[in-house]
């Protein structure tokens, strides 16, 4: 069966499943997102959205978060101190949203999303050609937004992919 052929008998079932009620909309994403889609914390929303989009928790595993937010003098480069009340609040709602299924399972180098194994295997060559990353409307690969149309929304779904030029 080709790869294409795949993905449209792959969306057929997961369309049916979610009409028959048994997976929420979440669950039927293309990335294969487990659990209902969590809505960001206000204060998590407030503080990271500033400067980012807010990566959903389920992106990383806790112990990615925990570094991260351990370590928020020098965040990628970039002073992100926050008082200690936020960094608790904050702390706390990640940890319990965090990813926990196979494939967030492994912290990914520097804690980076984009170094994770699922990441590069959804953005490898053959889907996203290397130039796209280097195009002035998109940046970097961390800035999801760019082709993902609804990522400030925490979606992620293969029919909202559109690359700018």
């Amino acid at each position: 069966m080709s790869r294409s052929n795949f993905k449209q008998i792959s969306r057929i079932l997961r369309l049916l499943l979610l009409a028959a009620g048994t997976v929420t909309a979440a669950q039927a994403d293309d990335h294969g997102a487990k659990g209902p889609m969590v809505q960001p914390l206000p204060k998590y929303q407030q503080e990271c959205a500033a400067c980012h989009i807010a990566y959903p928790a389920g992106m990383l595993p806790a112990a990615s978060w925990q570094h991260m937010m351990g370590s928020l003098t020098k965040h990628y480069g970039t002073d992100a101190s926050l008082d200690e009340a936020s960094v608790r609040e904050i702390s706390g709602w990640l940890h319990a949203n965090a990813g926990t299924y196979k494939r967030v399972s492994e912290a990914p180098p520097q804690d980076r999303i984009t170094k994770s194994a699922w990441f590069l295997r959804k953005h490898r060559e053959g889907e996203v050609p290397a130039n796209v990353w280097k195009r002035a409307s998109v940046g970097s690969a961390s800035n999801c937004a760019a082709c993902h149309t609804n990522a400030a929304k925490g979606s992620f779904s293969e029919r909202d992919i559109r690359i700018p030029k």
